[in-house]
């Protein structure tokens, strides 16, 4: 599975868009329809789980981002 994990650096709520930096150091654009409980809001900061797939314009995504509990 490709599954990362990571923390929202960027969401711009205007346009709905932003980008994860997982652990490992890459970054992932995503768009607010990819929030899993359907709210399409995320807090910069937050720690997230989401999927790594292929992107419209070549690049990998994350898609289906889920907040981790916070510990």
């Amino acid at each position: 599975m490709n599954e990362l994990h990571g923390v929202v650096v960027d969401f711009d709520e205007r346009r709905g868009d932003g980008t994860i930096k997982s652990d490992q150091g890459e970054s992932f654009y995503f768009h607010c329809i990819e929030i899993a409980d359907g709210s399409r809001f995320i807090r910069v900061g937050a720690r997230v789980r989401a999927q790594r797939e292929s992107g419209h314009l070549g690049r990998d995504e994350a898609c289906r981002l889920t907040p981790e509990e916070d510990s």
